[in-house]
């Protein structure tokens, strides 16, 4: 590999790791128009494993602002990022997947909660399957797969 093409790759998985960063946030801050830009035109989202739904991201954008109403305090962290990028003949090609793990603890709503409490808690783990392609507009997610491997009440 050439400097150039070594320079491109770190730049390229910097990129990636800002997009999977900026979904991360966009969940925990409730931010759904910045969770839309994130995804390619004709992106999907799976959550069926969390008991969510799978659909284009404007849809499941849409479900979660609602589901999420449940949880005004979530802290997503998202970690052990694996990122494989497309080769194109010894340089980065225009696709990615990243396979990473998540924690999700989140605060229970309830009638007169006081979110600055600590109990409930919610908190579910697995692990992220994305996929991205390289856009005009940069890296984007073309397919978000949630694979929920536990969850605990903790009351």
């Amino acid at each position: 590999m050439t400097q150039r093409v070594d320079l491109a790759t770190v730049m390229d998985r910097l990129a990636i790791d800002e997009v999977v960063t900026g979904y991360a946030v966009a969940v925990d801050d409730g931010d759904w128009a910045a969770y839309r830009a994130l995804f390619a035109a004709g992106g999907r989202a799976d959550y069926t494993s969390a008991g969510g739904i799978e659909g284009p991201a404007g849809e499941v954008a849409d479900w979660l602002a609602e589901a999420m109403r449940l949880f005004p305090v979530r802290q997503h962290l998202i970690v052990n990022r694996l990122i494989s990028l497309d080769d194109a003949g010894g340089a980065p090609g225009d696709g990615a997947r990243v396979r990473a793990d998540f924690l999700n603890p989140m605060r229970l709503s309830g009638p007169g909660a006081d979110v600055s409490t600590t109990a409930p808690n919610f908190v579910a783990a697995g692990r992220y399957a994305f996929a991205l392609a390289r856009t005009g507009d940069g890296w984007r997610l073309t397919r978000v797969t949630v694979q929920e491997k536990w969850r605990h009440l903790a009351v």
